[in-house]
């Protein structure tokens, strides 16, 4: 695996010159979930994590299902997009895919979400635990829509085999950037939040290659 800073620079450099559609992007998501959950909807867009499920349980549970869900997973592939094909159609990205295949995205968030409740109504440590071994279920369920959602799943559990401290790390070495993002009555977000989810597409595509080369 790759350092921290590594996964950084290369987001730093998919992200030079496309600042503007990445935040572009990020406004439009964070209205979507404002929208959704009201004021509470700033602690469901910094990532996908299980802060973003848990935070959602106060908002409507249709709305988060049916709308917030797919659009979260239409914008971290959109960011992964970004990385991996320098796709600059953030905004519209983001919708597509999160329409594209609408009600297998919303079985997959849902089944999702259910396990880690679970887990978590057994003692919160699972269930953050757990979270992460899904934490790349969004981009296997778009790269592969062929997967059903447990299938998804269980290839995000395999590749996290190993890595769940890994990603948590990387998501520690942001903390620094949120900080900075609070003091800035959150207007920091809109530019943290592309930073971390191309960081974490780099860290994806890092998990796909050293499973390949196994």
């Amino acid at each position: 695996m790759k350092t921290n800073q590594d996964y950084k620079n290369e987001a730093l450099a998919a992200l030079k010159g496309n600042w503007t559609p990445a935040v572009v992007a990020t406004f439009v998501y964070v209205l979507v979930a404002l929208f959704c959950t009201g004021s509470g909807g700033l602690d469901s867009v910094f990532h996908f994590s299980p802060g973003t499920i848990v935070s959602v349980a106060g908002a409507s549970v249709l709305l988060a299902f049916f709308i917030i869900g797919p659009v979260e997973i239409g914008y971290v592939n959109s960011m992964r997009r970004l990385y991996e094909e320098g796709n600059r159609e953030l905004t519209s990205g983001m919708f597509e895919i999160a329409f594209r295949n609408y009600l297998h995205v919303v079985w997959t968030y849902f089944v999702m979400a259910v396990k880690i409740l679970l887990w978590a109504l057994l003692l919160i440590v699972p269930g953050i635990i757990k979270s992460f071994s899904y934490a790349m279920t969004p981009y296997i369920m778009v790269e592969h829509p062929e997967y059903s959602a447990s299938e998804a799943i269980n290839a995000s559990c395999e590749l996290m085999r190993g890595h769940k401290w890994d990603l948590f790390c990387l998501y520690l070495s942001f903390i620094g950037w949120a900080f900075l993002s609070v003091i800035t009555c959150c207007i920091g977000f809109f530019w943290l939040e592309p930073y971390l989810s191309v960081s974490q597409a780099a860290f994806y595509k890092d998990l796909k290659n050293g499973k390949a080369a196994e």
